[in-house]
């Protein structure tokens, strides 16, 4: 019994004893210093990373220094830019505009009392394409005067002033109809046609009327006489020489000479209607 009891108070001391000498050493100043360890960027990447933030402000700066410079010059608005304007009927150009690629539009049109100038250091083209994109008309014009790839229709062509007016087919033929006539009219000049083969002027309900003071037709044939009648028809070397002719039509149509006499000749001299 009274071993029993001693031991319990010897517990007692040592639990105590425990007690005070952990309460002893929690209350002892600690001699090891704390270790801090250090956040964020140091040494050359902070270098790098300040190297390319400057680097994007300065060409922020720049972009919007030639943004401003930009809008400055091509005379940037509300409306459009530069002599090129938007409204609500389509787009307008003021003054000269320089077109580099082709230019597809519905109307072109000049303001009132303005002419309308297309100026290109070669040629100048206009195409007309159907629904189907096939070129269906096309107008040229460079140094040597306008080329119309198909049929034009026009009231009037003139020249400029002090100059001729000169419609040319150099490989195919040139054709001028109208249900109400064509006027061909040169008011200080002269007209002339030409041709490589025919020439035809033909009217199929009315007449073919030349009025002029004088009509001439150069380089007709002379016809010859038959031989029936060249012995009693033919000149002697004595006579003077034939000045006087009388001009014949053949059944085909070909006009020719034959010498005038006293009564028509064209009969005696319509060999040449027979070589025709």
């Amino acid at each position: 019994m009274d071993r029993s009891a001693n031991l319990d108070t010897e517990e007692l001391k040592m639990t105590r004893e425990q007690y005070i000498l952990a309460t002893q050493q929690n209350s002892l100043p600690r001699t090891e210093h704390p270790q801090f360890y250090p956040v964020g960027i140091y040494g050359w990447r902070k270098r790098c990373l300040y190297f390319f933030v400057l680097l994007l402000l300065v060409t922020m700066i720049v972009n919007l220094a030639m943004t401003i410079w930009i809008l400055k010059v091509m005379n940037f608005t509300v409306d459009g830019m530069g002599n090129l304007r938007v409204t609500k009927k389509g787009i307008r150009l003021e003054g000269i505009s320089e077109f580099l690629l082709p230019l597809y539009v519905k109307e072109i049109h000049s303001r009132k009392d303005s002419p309308l100038v297309l100026q290109s250091d070669r040629n100048v083209t206009v195409n007309a394409r159907n629904h189907m994109g096939q070129l269906t008309g096309q107008l040229t014009v460079g140094t040597e005067g306008a080329v119309f790839g198909h049929s034009v229709e026009t009231p009037h062509i003139r020249a400029e002033p002090s100059q001729d007016l000169k419609l040319e087919s150099p490989t195919r033929s040139l054709v001028m109809e109208a249900p109400r006539g064509v006027q061909v009219n040169a008011a200080a000049g002269d007209l002339k046609a030409t041709c490589r083969k025919e020439l035809h002027l033909q009217s199929t309900e009315g007449e073919i009327f030349l009025n002029a003071d004088t009509i001439r037709l150069g380089n007709l044939p002379v016809g010859s006489f038959s031989s029936s009648s060249s012995s009693s028809s033919s000149p002697s070397s004595s006579a003077p020489r034939q000045t006087i002719y009388e001009l014949c039509v053949c059944p085909n149509g070909k006009l020719y000479l034959s010498p005038a006499g006293a009564s028509s000749t064209c009969q005696s001299s319509s060999n040449i209607c027979l070589w025709s």
